[in-house]
């Protein structure tokens, strides 16, 4: 008896600490000022595998165009994949049109408010359904992201396992995450564990002297995990073809198009999207070179060169991989671009290009979702 009042005591003291230090230094984002289940549904999918920094612009963005979940339903799907353009991970948003139309047609247009229930939609899994229950219902479902997870593993001192030991430290930790939930503040418990892992209890050095619940925590510091696959590198080359409207007239002598070739629907990695030509080679001779830019795209890091290419030397020099079309350069900000194909126009100043996300914000670490 006297060692389970011990074991309430430190929890009570450890949500105490907590929730106090979440409710003072909590960072001001714009999901955080709201309880519409929609704008955080839209916040939780676009926060998985993305700085916080990157994610606040592009959910004002969304939510200005799609104000709600019936004009997230209505939209076509190239629309949404271009304003979720350079966002990455673009499965995430053909799931959220998917489970939007899914609600507007089944669920009377209104999200469903319990985590089992959130579960049943396209592309929400426990993580999800948890956080969205939690925060815009105060459900008392736990939320276990990679965050909270490495929070969970330094205040046990559990080490990160693989194989069959892998299952069962999961376990462990979905366990001890429902057992500390605070359910008289369930959503901001959940914000506030994801909030310490992503800037105090961080995957190197974190900031022991500064955690509210260092108290409790056996491990104080870093613990082991599991080595990171090493990335890959690939050199390759896109073609930027560029040439003067034909539809300017007179009175448009500047007026450009851009020659972009949409990606096949059967690809498994940014299926239906729009990018520069591929050059048959990766080499491209210095007096040719426009630029070369470096692009991450999940576990490989590519070297792209970019050459400027005559219209007339398309057909022999590039790879046909989809369809190709000529596109005023001004239509082709609203386009569904890859990440990259976005990077090389804005660089070559045919598009806006975003400001540098801010400094501080860590990746939320994601736990793959059905």
């Amino acid at each position: 008896m006297a060692g389970r009042n011990q074991d309430s005591g430190r929890i009570a003291a450890l949500r105490r600490a907590l929730l106090e230090w979440y409710t003072q230094r909590r960072r001001d984002l714009p999901w955080r000022r709201t309880s519409d289940p929609y704008a955080i549904w839209i916040s939780e999918i676009m926060l998985q595998q993305t700085r916080v920094a990157a994610v606040v612009e592009r959910h004002r963005e969304f939510l200005a165009r799609f104000p709600t979940l019936a004009s997230l339903a209505r939209a076509d799907e190239q629309e949404v994949l271009a304003l979720w353009s350079g966002l990455g991970y673009y499965r995430r948003a053909r799931m959220l049109h998917q489970a939007a139309q899914f609600v507007a047609e089944h669920c009377n247009g209104n999200l469903p408010a319990t985590a089992e229930e959130l579960r049943t939609l396209p592309g929400i899994g426990p993580y999800t359904a948890a956080a969205i229950a939690s925060i815009a219902h105060g459900e008392c479902a736990a939320v276990v992201d990679g965050n909270v997870e490495r929070v969970l593993c330094r205040l046990e001192s559990w080490e990160a396992a693989s194989g069959r030991a892998a299952g069962a430290l999961r376990r462990r930790i979905e366990a001890a995450a429902a057992r500390l939930i605070d359910c008289a503040r369930p959503g901001d418990w959940n914000q506030a564990m994801m909030e310490l892992g992503a800037t105090v209890c961080v995957p190197r050095n974190p900031h022991c002297p500064v955690c509210p619940i260092s108290a409790a925590c056996k491990t104080r510091g870093e613990h082991r995990t599991l080595p990171r696959p090493p990335m890959q590198r690939r050199e390759i080359a896109h073609a930027l073809v560029v040439r003067r409207s034909k539809r300017a007239g007179k009175s448009g002598a500047g007026a450009q198009e851009v020659l972009l070739e949409q990606r096949p629907a059967e690809l498994t990695v940014m299926p239906g999207l729009w990018e520069l030509p591929a050059l048959r080679q990766a080499g491209v001779p210095a007096p040719e070179l426009r630029m070369t830019v470096r692009h991450a795209i999940m576990q490989v890091n590519y070297t792209v060169r970019v050459c400027d290419l005559r219209e007339d030397d398309v057909e022999g020099m590039t790879i046909h991989g989809g369809k190709r079309r000529w596109v005023p350069v001004g239509e082709a900000a609203r386009m569904a671009l890859t990440g990259l194909a976005r990077k090389v126009l804005g660089r070559a100043g045919m598009l806006p290009v975003a400001p540098p996300a801010a400094a501080g914000g860590q990746r939320r670490p994601h736990i793959p979702e059905p």
